[in-house]
């Protein structure tokens, strides 16, 4: 890094990837700040940096101390220890010590062998229990939907789905085979010690939504483009098994939207105004992608001027806007992506291409598409503006 690069840096700010520190009181304080970052997607630390992004410069002797502590602290105030980079950038004769740290791959790290700390835009906190969770989520050690769903049992499934879906992946009957339902249940991860799990209930519940409230449609259209608007032209609470949330979710979107005649003749019935196959894709990746650690609803939002589909979680892993866009996505829910290939009410192949269908389809039908990943709010959007907009 130049002295122009560090300038660029400094002249942007702080935020959740850039952190400005005049100094270090010690070894614990920096290990707290490096493991903020490692927890959360990376970044670096400008020592030398004050809060209001003046250059105070670290002397020669501080930065051998520095260095000495970026040094201990990642391999021994760090669980599991981390690998920092560090940069020396002279500046008018003063020293800028960047600190640039990876994102963890193993997650959950600790720092001082008692504290986990995550990145909250430009400030840390200690993780919170869920946010614990969604760290081991991050790295491939845990899954909400394997998780079993206390006070439940075998008998909140419904069993006549499972068994019809069973014949329609296999070819085979459940009652042909030389096992229980249960251990055939448990064999596909939808039981767990007795007890549905997530996958399970949210697949082949009979009503989910007694088990897990939280996990409903928001569906609202708006008389206005406001958000926090208090008038609407229709609201609901759309429950039920993913299968069940699908359809009602698309049928809610196509009785606000209106029909356009387009090209077609007069008797015709039109086509929707935004294109029905993108809706479904945006919807689906919305039930099979959301965080399900985030105690949070599905929202669909129709406005006057745009729809609005928001998911739970924000992108996993290192999976940017860009990435998505080019066909590459991480699994977070792998069970349910897998069974629900087989449920026909569902259009899903898991081809990670839905998004680049949804992209290529608005285009042909001239309907403008932006997907936002809110890192710092824990949600992903797909807006389709309604109408051709330049």
């Amino acid at each position: 890094m130049d002295i122009l690069d560090l300038m660029e840096l400094i002249k942007k700010g702080e935020d959740s990837r850039t952190q400005f520190k005049e100094r270090f009181s010690g070894p614990s304080a920096l290990a707290a700040e490096i493991c903020a970052f490692v927890n959360s997607q990376g970044g670096k630390i400008l020592v030398g940096v004050t809060d209001q992004g003046d250059v105070a410069g670290l002397s020669p002797e501080e930065v051998h101390r520095l260095n000495q502590w970026i040094s201990n602290v990642c391999s021994q105030h760090i669980d599991p220890p981390v690998n920092a980079l560090t940069e020396n950038v002279l500046f008018s004769e003063r020293i800028v010590v960047v600190i640039t740290v990876p994102l963890g791959k193993n997650k959950f790290y600790m720092a001082n062998g008692k504290d986990i700390w995550v990145k909250v835009g430009a400030d840390k906190r200690r993780a919170r229990r869920e946010e614990i969770q969604r760290l081991l989520q991050e790295s491939g050690n845990l899954y909400a939907e394997e998780m079993p769903v206390e006070e439940s049992d075998m008998l909140d499934l419904d069993l006549n789905f499972f068994k019809e879906f069973y014949r329609r992946r296999t070819n085979e009957s459940i009652d042909s085979l030389e096992i229980t339902l249960d251990a055939l249940l448990a064999n596909v991860r939808l039981l767990k010690d007795g007890k549905c799990t997530l996958a399970g209930l949210l697949l082949f519940g009979k009503k989910p939504e007694e088990k897990r409230p939280a996990f409903i449609i928001k569906a609202i259209s708006f008389t206005g483009n406001d958000p926090t608007g208090v008038l609407y032209r229709d609201s609901r609470d759309l429950t039920g098994n993913i299968a069940g949330l699908f359809l009602s979710g698309m049928a809610f979107l196509k009785n606000n939207l209106r029909m356009v005649q387009g090209k077609q003749g007069f008797n015709s019935v039109g086509r929707l105004e935004i294109p029905e196959v993108a809706l479904e894709e945006a919807l689906i990746n919305a039930l099979l992608h959301r965080n399900h650690f985030l105690a949070s609803n599905i929202r669909l939002f129709v406005f006057d001027d745009r729809v609005e589909i928001i998911s739970p979680g924000s992108l996993p892993n290192t999976l940017r806007v860009e990435n998505i866009k080019h066909g590459i996505h991480v699994e977070r829910n792998p069970i349910m992506a897998s069974l629900v290939r087989d449920i026909p009410e569902i259009p899903y192949r898991g081809a990670g291409t839905g998004i680049q269908r949804i992209i290529r389809i608005c285009k042909e039908a001239g309907i403008v598409v932006e997907f936002i990943n809110e890192e710092e709010g824990e949600q992903f959007k797909v807006i389709f503006f309604r109408g051709v907009h330049q």
